[in-house]
């Protein structure tokens, strides 16, 4: 079975770091596409970033991008967003996705969510 599964969540500061990661089975993760996309409180879904199978192409949202680094492990079958310089506006849960790509560059759609690691910036 598909599954995703993220990790890496929590409570931070202002200013702070957090790592997400993302563990996928079930298919062929090298092959995939993946997105990270985020849910604020009373708000509805965000894409934040995508990455192609091979990591090197990739795009962020304007709203993270200077502070938000998407990168992939093939190896380990491992999504990654590096989250630096959190503001409170990052709270969220963040969500990973397997995307399906059948067209040019970024055609394609959400195929696979994971069910979200939470992220809460605060003082």
């Amino acid at each position: 079975e598909v599954q995703l599964v993220e990790s890496g969540g929590g409570l931070v500061q202002p200013g702070m770091s957090l790592r997400l990661s993302c563990v996928a089975s079930g298919f062929t993760f090298s092959s995939a596409a993946m997105s990270w996309v985020r849910q604020a409180p009373g708000k509805g879904l965000e894409w934040i970033s995508s990455i192609h199978s091979g990591g090197d192409i990739i795009n962020y949202a304007d709203s993270v991008k200077g502070r938000f680094t998407i990168s992939r492990d093939n190896a380990k079958n491992t999504l990654y967003l590096q989250m630096n310089n959190l503001k409170p506006e990052d709270t969220a849960v963040y969500y990973c996705a397997k995307y399906w790509i059948y067209g040019s560059t970024w055609e394609g759609y959400f195929e696979v969510w994971g069910q979200g690691t939470l992220v809460t910036v605060s003082s």
